[in-house]
């Protein structure tokens, strides 16, 4: 199987956006389920945990700024919209409804855009494309 080629960040983080593998851009390369997880890329074979610390908090905190991106949108658009009467309540309702739909809702995808940008920041050690061109082999010769 031939490795993908190089991309840049651009790329990967679109590749995030829709939930493709940062490494080979393939589809519904990590999720099986909205909150289950495959442990590899279907496509490439890529362990997409990667045993780096703080991984996990990097995807959190992914969800973190993508839901407050939404909710500040959000609440200056409605401002912006409403001026010089601001509708409170009402403002606030659509906003929680949205951090509430951006963070739940989001969730896949704050772990594949924060892939993406760990993948840029670390690139692929050797150890990890053996590993994962392996299992990708594995996989094809399985079918």
């Amino acid at each position: 199987m031939s490795q993908p080629k190089s991309v840049g960040l651009p790329t990967m983080l679109v590749r995030g956006l829709f939930r493709r593998c940062a490494h080979c851009g393939g589809r519904g390369a990590f999720f099986t389920g909205w909150f289950a997880r495959a442990e590899r890329c279907k496509t490439c074979g890529f362990k997409w945990e990667r045993d780096l610390v703080g991984f996990q908090l990097g995807a959190a905190a992914m969800n973190i700024i993508m839901t407050g991106g939404a909710v500040l949108a959000t609440m200056g658009i409605g401002v912006i919209v409403t001026y010089p009467e601001v509708p409170t309540w009402p403002l606030i309702a659509i906003v929680g409804s949205v951090a509430l739909l951006v963070g739940i809702g989001g969730f896949p995808t704050s772990y594949t855009v924060w892939l993406a940008v760990d993948v840029r920041m670390h690139p692929l050690e050797p150890e990890e494309l053996a590993d994962a061109a392996a299992h990708a082999n594995a996989q094809t010769q399985a079918q």
